[in-house]
């Protein structure tokens, strides 16, 4: 991913009037998945907007990108352990919870929408998922036929029926090499879905 996919551009928000997302709060939750660099994409979008993005990995995202690539683009503390403790949060998915104005994770993968399906909180972000009262956004990646399981087509019905906006994958050419649905909704997209949430 080149400097300029993550950096302020040309094509970007007039830096010359008043963002569309500036001083809306936003958590991004970013689990393991080789979609995590659009993640950093992601991110890089909504803070250009103006939002106020506070990072969320699992500790299996930092395995394919590290928390100081969200923290550069941020200027916040990233959360990857639920011990870890920003000045000022004192329990910190509860802490995130009431920062967030929207909560999204992206990208989401098949046990992330098993675990919100079934309200297992077993880390900080399925933890702050149960407490916030907040818009929700989710957008799936993974393998096409991990996508049309049984399993993940329920769960993701259960995450709609609780709530939560889902983010359809595209289609194409897979990491796994597989042709079909499971790609991560492109970053634009979803900041743009973000910035409806925000705005609605």
């Amino acid at each position: 991913m080149s400097d300029s996919s993550t950096g302020p551009s040309s094509t970007g928000p007039s830096s010359t009037g008043p963002l569309p997302l500036q001083g809306r709060s936003v958590v991004l939750g970013i689990c393991g998945s080789i979609a995590a660099y659009k993640g950093a994409d992601l991110c890089s979008k909504l803070v250009q907007l103006g939002a106020d993005v506070t990072v969320v990995m699992t500790d299996a995202a930092t395995k394919f990108v590290g928390p100081m690539t969200f923290q550069a683009l941020t200027g916040r503390h990233v959360v990857v352990d639920p011990y870890t403790h920003e000045e000022g949060v004192h329990v910190e998915h509860i802490g995130l919870a009431d920062r967030a104005e929207c909560f999204v994770v992206a990208p989401a993968t098949a046990n992330f929408l098993a675990k919100a399906a079934h309200g297992i909180a077993d880390d900080v972000l399925t933890s702050s998922l149960l407490a916030v009262t907040c818009p929700v956004l989710v957008a799936p990646a993974m393998n096409v036929r991990m996508w049309q399981h049984k399993a993940v087509v329920r769960n993701v019905a259960t995450a709609r029926e609780l709530g939560y906006e889902i983010a359809e994958p595209g289609e194409g050419f897979l990491a796994c090499r597989d042709v079909g649905a499971g790609r991560l909704a492109e970053p634009a997209d979803i900041a743009a879905r973000v910035g409806a949430l925000l705005t609605a």
